[in-house]
C-alpha cells in the first residue's frame, strides 16, 4: 500500500473517532436541554445558542471571512435552514417526549441516510453499511424503545431525523477540508438568524446567570465544536460511514444519563449499547465506500 494510500487510511480513521466524540458531547445535551428548556422557550435557547457558536468561532478563526466564497455562502446557508428546521422539531417534540424515547427517534436517521442515499441517481450503498444500519438500529430499538405509540412529540421528532439525514448527505456531498471554518460559520449564523427571528416574534427570553454555564456548553461545544468536527470528518468519510457512527449517540446519552442524572442501566440498555458498538466497529473497519474529491484550490 503506498504512502498516500496509508495517509487516507489514516484520515479516515481519525475522522471516524472524531464523530464518535462528537457523539459523546451530543448525548451529553438531552437531559441538558430538556431541563433548560423548561425554563426557556425552545426557538430563544436555540437562536441564542447559535448565534454564540458563531461568534465564538469568527474570534477564533478571523481568516474564515477572507476565505468565504460564494460557493460556501450558498451551501452553508441552506445547510443552516435546513438544520434550523430540524433542530425545531426536534426540541418541541423533546419538551413533549421522554428524552431515551426522543433519543432512539432523532437515531432513525441511521436507517434514512442510506435509503434516501440508494435513491439518489448513481448512488449505492453497499452490504456491510445496510449489515451495520440493521444492527445499529436494532441495537437502539433494544435500548431505548418503550412500546409503539407515537405521539405529537415523536412525530416532530421524526421529521426532525429525516431532515438530518438529508443533511448529512448534503453535507458529505458539499464538505470539503479547507473549507470547514467558513462552511461551519455560515451554517451557524443561519441557524442562529433563523431560529432567534422566530424566537423574537414573542420577544426574547435570556438564560438566568444559574443556567449561564449549561448554555454556555451547549453553544460553545455542543454547538461550535462539534458542528466544526462533524463538517471536517464528513469530508473524510462517506454518508452511510457517517450516519451509522453518528448512531452512538443515545448509547452515549444512556450512559452519561446513568452517571450524572442516575438513571437506570438495564439488560436491554446494556445490550443495545452493545449492538451498536458492533456496528460502529464494522463502519469503522471497512474502506470508505465512495472517493473523496480534493478540495478546490481557490479555497486552499
Amino acid at each position: 500500500m503506498s504512502a498516500v494510500a496509508v495517509d487516507g487510511v489514516r484520515t479516515r480513521r481519525t475522522a471516524a473517532l472524531a464523530l464518535v466524540a462528537v457523539t459523546a458531547v451530543w448525548g451529553s445535551t438531552f437531559g441538558l436541554s430538556k431541563d433548560l428548556i423548561g425554563r426557556l422557550p425552545v426557538a430563544d435557547y436555540l437562536g441564542l445558542r447559535y448565534l454564540v457558536a458563531a461568534t465564538v468561532l469568527v474570534v477564533v478563526c478571523p481568516r474564515l471571512l477572507r476565505v468565504m466564497s460564494p460557493h460556501t455562502l450558498k451551501v452553508g446557508a441552506g445547510l443552516g435552514t435546513l438544520y434550523a428546521v430540524a433542530q425545531l422539531l426536534q426540541f418541541h417534540g423533546l419538551a413533549h417526549t421522554a428524552p431515551t424515547v426522543s433519543a432512539f427517534v432523532v437515531a432513525m436517521y441511521v436507517v434514512f441516510t442510506p435509503v434516501l442515499a440508494a435513491a439518489m441517481p448513481g448512488r449505492d450503498v453497499d452490504r456491510t453499511t445496510w449489515s451495520a444500519v440493521a444492527v445499529a438500529t436494532a441495537g437502539i430499538a433494544a435500548m431505548s424503545l418503550r412500546g409503539w405509540a407515537f405521539g405529537a412529540g415523536e412525530t416532530m421528532t421524526l421529521v426532525a431525523a429525516l431532515l438530518y439525514a438529508v443533511h448529512i448527505l448534503a453535507l458529505g456531498r458539499w464538505a470539503r477540508p479547507g473549507e470547514a471554518f467558513a462552511l461551519t460559520f455560515v451554517q451557524l449564523a443561519t441557524m442562529g438568524a433563523l431560529l432567534t427571528a422566530v424566537g423574537a416574534s414573542d420577544g426574547l427570553t435570556l438564560p438566568g446567570p444559574g443556567d449561564l454555564p449549561t448554555f454556555a456548553y451547549l453553544a460553545v461545544v455542543a454547538g461550535a465544536v462539534t458542528l466544526l468536527v462533524q463538517t471536517w470528518a464528513q469530508a473524510h468519510l462517506d454518508s452511510g460511514q457517517a450516519s451509522v457512527l453518528m448512531v452512538l449517540e443515545p448509547v452515549w446519552a444512556a450512559v452519561l444519563g446513568a452517571l450524572l442524572w442516575h438513571e437506570t442501566l438495564g439488560p436491554r440498555t446494556l445490550g443495545g449499547g452493545a449492538l451498536v458498538l458492533v456496528a460502529m466497529l464494522m463502519v469503522v473497519a471497512r474502506p470508505a465506500a465512495e472517493p473523496v474529491p480534493e478540495p478546490p484550490t481557490s479555497h486552499a
